[in-house]
């Protein structure tokens, strides 16, 4: 056995107030190791709650570093930072929470117009199909975060539940809500009537479009599935449909799905929800695209761009 101290990368109170911390593990022990003895002495100090560094560095070390090869000779007697990174929650939990708040309020406009708009309201060919959209994405996205979604972080602060879900309950849920299922949009409208958006062609045609992004987004991520074995953070270059042009081509197609319903109806609800989505998944992709290049060097495929082919 080894001693090892764990020090506060911040002033000792409250939930930190017994540190620094002597405990005792094997000379193999690992970061989860130490960890779990951090738990096993204070459990409001959950390991997923836990960021291990060597003092004075930032960088958190990754669970499976052993500190052998951490701390090398000053192993025994060598000392840690630990910094608390307050109540978290899982983000399986987090993606839940936050696509079902759409499920939940556009069936409550669709149905009880009389309600939000004082008046009932015959939906056009145009609601039914948006609804629909809206209602199938919605749950494709749940069941995708229940069977398919392998993330390389367990948990996030869990404040980010209250952010997340204001972009979706709020943007996607009642703002797009709000506007679609209105008289505006209603089979007797003037803005419908004798219009594209009432021409049984053109509605046909929007939902193939977004029939394929839908489908291509599902695909792109069985392919991130694919790349990392089950309770791993293990990272590959993916390839493939849609990989060989954009590194993140699930940003790509979801975009593309609400484009069409921009598109489809002139929505401004429709329109602002697009435009943040798309310029916060771009900044993702852009934040990966940079992980990528830095993790896979030569490897990694030149001319690939982050999210928009042959542009960016």
């Amino acid at each position: 056995m080894v001693s090892l101290t764990v020090s506060s990368a911040s002033k000792p109170s409250g939930i930190l107030k017994r540190f620094p911390l002597t405990i005792e593990v094997m000379p193999e022990a690992t970061i989860a190791d130490v960890k779990a003895n951090i738990a096993a002495d204070n459990n409001k100090l959950y390991p997923s709650r836990q960021k291990i560094t060597l003092k004075g560095d930032k960088k958190a070390c990754a669970d499976e570093t052993r500190l052998s090869s951490l701390l090398g000779v000053n192993l025994q007697g060598g000392e840690l930072q630990l910094k608390d990174l307050g109540a978290q929650i899982s983000w399986r939990t987090v993606f839940i929470v936050e696509y079902i708040g759409p499920l939940i309020i556009h069936p409550l406009f669709y149905h009880f117009p009389r309600f939000w708009y004082g008046q009932d309201v015959k939906h056009s060919a145009l609601q039914k199909y948006v609804y629909a959209f809206v209602m199938l994405h919605f749950i494709k996205r749940e069941l995708e975060t229940i069977f398919v979604h392998r993330f390389s972080h367990g948990t996030m602060p869990w404040f980010n539940i209250i952010k997340n879900s204001g972009h979706y309950h709020i943007l996607s849920g009642l703002f797009l809500a709000l506007d679609m299922y209105r008289s505006k949009f209603s089979a007797t409208s003037p803005y419908i009537l004798n219009t594209i958006r009432n021409n049984e062609h053109f509605l046909w045609i929007c939902a193939g479009i977004w029939a394929f992004a839908e489908l291509s987004n599902l695909h792109t991520h069985l392919t991130l599935r694919s790349l990392r074995p089950e309770g791993t953070r293990k990272r590959a270059i993916p390839r493939g449909y849609g990989f060989n042009l954009v590194s993140c081509p699930n940003y790509l197609f979801e975009s593309m799905t609400w484009a069409v319903v921009w598109v489809m109806t002139g929505s401004v609800a429709a329109f602002v929800f697009l435009a943040v989505a798309a310029g916060t998944m771009t900044v993702w992709a852009l934040k990966k695209q940079k992980i990528y290049k830095k993790e896979f060097g030569k490897e990694f495929p030149r001319g690939r761009k982050a999210i928009i082919p042959f542009i960016l």
